[in-house]
């Protein structure tokens, strides 16, 4: 395993704060089912909890029992984008803390084609909170250095890595109705 991951995983572990290269920007990441590291991140960013957050994988197999609840024809929809850019919206199962759902019965999910990512989803074996690098009022981070200029006070480590060249963050569509978020 590549000596940054590693570090990562150990962060990750201890219920720290990470941030990652991804497709489009640059991301912040933590195990989501520490409530402690959750809410750093929630403070980073000064999101309030009730928004809820994306969580990234590197293999479908994750993200099965999810997917698993999906009409056949939306399933293959979700399936034939990943893994890439698209992150999709699933009714939740009621497996997930409510600090990740927020005030919805839905759960935000991508399957990361970005190698790093899915160096860092495989090592970690599950998934990750996902969100842009910034405070929320302000653009996503697309290069390391706006990472370690508006952030590096406040998380514990910064993956070292490039973005795939996307120049936004990822496409957010609802699993069920194939409808756009963002």
């Amino acid at each position: 395993m590549n000596v940054h991951i590693s570090k990562a995983i150990r962060h990750l572990s201890q219920g720290h704060v990470i941030a990652y290269p991804t497709e489009g920007v640059w991301g912040l990441g933590c195990n989501p089912f520490n409530r402690h590291a959750v809410q750093r991140v929630l403070d980073i960013k000064h999101r309030p909890e009730h928004k809820g957050l994306i969580l990234i994988t590197s293999k479908v197999e994750y993200v099965n029992l999810w997917l698993n609840n999906l009409p056949e024809e939306n399933r293959q929809i979700v399936l034939a984008s990943w893994p890439g850019p698209h992150t999709w919206v699933f009714p939740e199962t009621g497996l997930l803390p409510k600090w990740i759902t927020g005030k919805h019965t839905s759960v935000a999910i991508r399957v990361s084609a970005h190698p790093l990512v899915r160096a860092l989803c495989d090592a970690w074996g599950g998934l990750l909170v996902s969100t842009s690098a910034n405070v929320a009022t302000r653009p996503a981070a697309t290069r390391r250095i706006q990472v370690q200029k508006a952030l590096a006070k406040q998380i514990d480590y910064i993956l070292p890595g490039e973005t795939s060249g996307l120049n936004k963050p990822s496409q957010i569509r609802n699993a069920l109705t194939g409808a756009q978020i963002r």
